[in-house]
C-alpha cells in the first residue's frame, strides 16, 4: 500500500509554525482596516466613497509592492522576503502613533500604505514559501492550512476593532459635529483616533517579535539555493510566458473579483446591519464578528473536504452559492439578509488559497513572479470597494450588494475552468 505524503515535510515543521503567525497577523491587520471606513466616515463626516480610500490605500499598496517581492525572492529568498515585508508593516503599523497626534487622514492613508506594503511583500514571500515545505501532491491543502491560521488573525483583528475602536466613537453624528465649537470637535476626533491608534501600534510589537523569531530560524535547504538561471533572468520573458499561459492569467482575473467580493462584503458589513436591523455601529461589529468565527470554522472544513472533493468543484460550488446569498441581501434588508451577510463568509473560506494554488500550479521557475502576480491582484479589494461606496452613495446599501455577486459569479466560471481542463488528468491534484 502507498503511503501518502505528509501534509508538511519533517524537517520544516518549526519554520512552517512560524509562517503561519505571518498568516494570522495579515488577517489582523486587514480585518482591522475594514471597520475604519465607517470610523473615518463618521470621525471625519465624508462620504462612503472618501472613506473607502482606507481601502484603496490598503489594496493599493498591495498592487504596487509585489513585483519588487518577487524580485527580493528571485534574488535572495523567501526568508529574505519574509523579513523585508514584516518590517515594512511594523514601521507602517507605529505609523499610526503620529497619524493620530496630527490628526490628518492623508497621515492616516500613508501609514496605511506603509503597513500594507510591508504585507504585501509578505504575502507575496509567504504563500510560496508554504507550497515548497513538502509534496507537490499536497501543496493546495498545506496552503490551505496555513491559510486557515489568517481567519484566526481576521477575528482577532475584528475584535480588536469591535472592543477598542468601535465602542470609543462618539454618538454624534455629521450635523451635530457641525454645531461644535472647533475645540469641542478637536477633542472628540483626538479620542476616536487615538482609539484607532492603539490596537495598530500594539500589533507593530507583535510583529517585530515575529520578525526576530524568524531571523533567528534555519531556513529550508531549499529556499537557499538560488541558482545561476534565477540570478540572471530577462523579466520580459519571464512576463510574456506567464500571459500566455492561459489558466495563470485567469487565476489572475478570479483573485482580482475574489478579493474585490471578499473587501466589499467585510467593509459594508456594519453598514448594511446597521440599516436592516435599524441598529448601531456596535452591533454591525458584533455581526462582523460572527461572520469572521464562521469564516475561521469554515477553513479547516474546507480543507478537510479538499482530500476528498477536487478544489475547483468546492470552488465553483462555494462561489456560486455566496452569489446567491448576495441576490438574498438584495433583496430582503432585515434578519434574513443579515443571515445571508454572515453565511457568506462560510462561502468565502477556501476562495484566495485556492485559486492560488491551482492558477500557479506547473508554473515551475516562473512560480516567483507567478506569486505575484496573484498578491497584485488583490488590488481587486481597492477597486471593488470604491466602486461599491459609489453604489451606496447613489443607490443604497441594499442595491449595492450586487457589486460582490457579479464578482462571485466570475469566480465560479474561473473553478468551472479548471474543473473542465483539468478533465484530462488522469488524477487531479489535491
Amino acid at each position: 500500500m502507498k503511503n501518502n505524503p505528509a501534509l508538511v515535510s519533517k524537517n520544516m515543521y518549526f519554520q512552517f509554525i512560524l509562517l503561519t503567525l505571518c498568516f494570522a497577523a495579515w488577517g489582523t491587520a486587514a480585518n482591522m482596516t475594514d471597520p475604519l471606513v465607517k470610523v473615518f466616515s463618521k470621525t471625519f463626516s465624508m462620504s462612503a466613497l472618501q472613506s473607502a480610500l482606507v481601502q484603496f490605500a490598503y489594496y493599493g499598496a498591495y498592487f504596487c509592492l509585489a513585483i519588487p517581492a518577487a524580485m527580493i525572492n528571485k534574488r535572495f529568498s523567501y526568508k529574505t522576503g519574509v523579513l523585508t515585508g514584516l518590517g515594512f508593516a511594523a514601521l507602517g503599523a507605529f505609523l499610526f502613533y503620529p497619524a493620530s497626534q496630527s490628526m490628518v487622514y492623508s497621515h492616516f492613508l500613508a501609514a496605511l500604505f506603509i503597513l500594507a506594503g510591508g504585507l504585501s511583500i509578505l504575502e507575496t514571500s509567504a504563500n510560496p514559501y508554504v507550497m515548497n515545505m513538502g509534496s507537490v501532491a499536497t501543496s493546495t491543502r498545506r496552503l490551505n492550512l496555513a491559510q486557515a491560521f489568517n481567519p484566526v488573525g481576521t477575528n482577532f483583528g475584528v475584535f480588536l476593532a469591535a472592543t477598542l475602536i468601535l465602542p470609543n466613537l462618539d454618538k454624534a453624528d455629521a450635523l451635530q459635529r457641525s454645531l461644535m465649537s472647533e475645540s469641542e470637535l478637536k477633542h472628540i476626533i483626538s479620542n476616536e483616533l487615538s482609539a484607532v491608534m492603539t490596537p495598530y501600534v500594539g500589533m507593530a510589537c507583535v510583529l517585530v517579535l515575529i520578525w526576530f523569531a524568524i531571523a533567528m530560524s534555519r531556513a529550508p535547504k531549499f529556499d537557499t539555493q538560488v541558482t545561476e538561471s534565477e540570478h540572471h533572468f530577462v523579466f520580459t520573458q519571464v512576463l510574456k510566458r506567464l500571459l500566455n499561459n492561459t489558466h495563470y492569467k485567469y487565476g489572475v482575473i478570479a483573485q482580482f473579483f475574489n478579493v474585490g467580493a471578499q473587501t466589499c462584503v467585510w467593509t459594508f458589513t456594519i453598514q448594511y446591519t446597521m440599516h436592516a436591523l435599524g441598529t448601531d455601529e456596535i452591533t454591525g461589529g458584533q455581526v462582523l464578528q460572527y461572520s469572521m468565527l464562521l469564516f475561521l470554522v469554515s477553513r479547516f472544513i474546507m480543507t478537510w473536504l479538499m482530500g476528498f472533493i477536487r478544489p475547483a468543484k468546492l470552488l465553483f460550488i462555494m462561489t456560486i452559492s455566496a452569489a446567491l446569498l448576495c441576490i438574498v441581501m438584495l433583496l430582503t434588508s432585515n434578519l434574513a439578509g443579515v443571515i445571508a451577510l454572515i453565511l457568506i463568509s462560510a462561502c468565502l473560506s477556501l476562495v484566495f488559497p485556492t485559486i492560488y494554488a491551482l492558477a500557479l500550479k506547473d508554473l515551475g521557475p516562473d512560480t516567483k513572479f507567478g506569486a505575484a502576480g496573484l498578491v497584485m491582484a488583490i488590488v481587486g479589494g481597492a477597486v471593488m470597494s470604491m466602486a461599491q461606496a459609489w453604489a451606496i452613495d447613489h443607490f443604497g446599501i441594499r442595491v449595492s450588494f450586487i457589486v460582490p455577486a457579479i464578482c462571485f459569479v466570475i469566480v465560479a466560471a474561473y473553478g468551472l475552468f479548471d474543473l473542465k481542463t483539468q478533465t484530462k488528468n488522469a488524477k487531479p491534484v489535491y
